[in-house]
């Protein structure tokens, strides 16, 4: 009896393997070499301010006067500056005082500084990407499930908006309607919320209505083919037992459709999170607008645009995994 292998693989696809590694260090060293040829600096080491960085915080008098009492209490210390006409109690937290009871302050001068670990501009672009992102993929899942039910539905009013709105949508760039929902709803929206005296809505607002209805066309479309993809016959007994459409609809005829829609959905948020690096034009510091930012100031464009796609990917990846977490779950159920 022979002894069984640890290898269950054939040899031939381990050597693959080699192959692939072979090619990707192959790659890394080519692009290496040519940073050598135009004579590229890599500074890997300024990368992690732009993630973290040292804020000097520092507290100055506003009015002249003399520093009358420095009472320390728990966290904070207390400072009490008098002035010939009215004083002030500045509150500051322990260390980095730089006066004493007596000195004569000016306007202006530090009373106290310490430092604190502030997010850095990639930080805040990452953290608004992903918001920007969830925020639209809700709102996009909303408008393609009612639009995906619409574009089947027998009623030719909500069948006739669904399709006209699915194709404007598709038929359109999404850089062209981020520029009609920033700068012709927006500056509509806004004027006449300007006009009755009320607040006026962030840009943020305007990217995230520009994602969600360019994701929601997609996901409509989605919606539909998952739909249709049920056979006839579970429609037809649940009606046969009494249920309603919407009833129906709601207890047998989605939560199937739901598992055959899950991968393409995926691949939509995915490219959603992606396109979101186009809110840049509107002024909105996403990832790529802060380190496009970042680049202009530092001079080093192969660091950071490395470090901003391993972000991105990051952020993609984690999606994906959570999608094929809950087709386990609904494959189980």
């Amino acid at each position: 009896m022979q002894p069984k292998s640890r290898f269950k693989k054939p040899v031939a696809y381990y050597g693959w393997i080699g192959v692939f590694f072979l090619v990707l260090f192959a790659l890394c060293g080519a692009l290496y070499y040519s940073t050598l040829k135009i004579d590229y600096v890599w500074r890997w080491y300024r990368i992690p301010r732009y993630f973290i960085y040292e804020e000097n915080v520092e507290t100055k008098a506003f009015i002249d006067g003399e520093v009358e009492r420095i009472s320390r209490q728990d966290n904070t210390t207390s400072i009490l500056v008098k002035g010939p006409t009215n004083q002030e109690v500045y509150t500051v937290e322990h260390g980095g005082l730089r006066v004493a009871e007596g000195d004569l302050i000016y306007p202006g001068d530090v009373l106290a500084s310490y430092s604190r670990r502030r997010p850095g501009i990639l930080i805040q672009g990452l953290w608004l990407t992903l918001k920007v992102s969830l925020i639209a993929i809700v709102f996009g899942v909303l408008i393609g499930l009612f639009g995906g039910i619409a574009r089947i539905s027998h009623n030719p009013a909500f069948k006739w908006l669904a399709i006209t709105y699915i194709e404007l949508i598709r038929g359109s760039p999404l850089l062209v309607q981020i520029f009609i929902w920033y700068f012709v709803l927006g500056t509509l929206i806004n004027t006449l919320l300007a006009r009755n005296n009320l607040y006026q809505i962030s840009p943020l607002w305007f990217g995230v209505a520009a994602l969600a209805c360019f994701a929601g066309a997609y996901v409509a479309e989605i919606v539909r083919a998952g739909i249709q993809s049920i056979h006839r016959g579970q429609t037809e007994a649940a009606r046969s037992l009494g249920m309603t459409y919407a009833q129906c609809m709601i207890h047998v005829i989605l939560p199937q459709a739901t598992r055959r829609i899950l991968p393409p959905l995926a691949g939509q948020f995915i490219s959603l999170i992606k396109d979101s690096s186009l809110l840049g034009i509107i002024a909105i510091r996403e990832l790529t607008k802060a380190t496009r930012e970042v680049v202009t100031t530092s001079l080093q464009p192969f660091e950071l645009w490395f470090i901003c796609a391993i972000l991105y990917l990051m952020l993609t990846f984690a999606l994906s995994m959570f999608v094929q977490y809950l087709e386990r779950r609904a494959v189980v159920t």
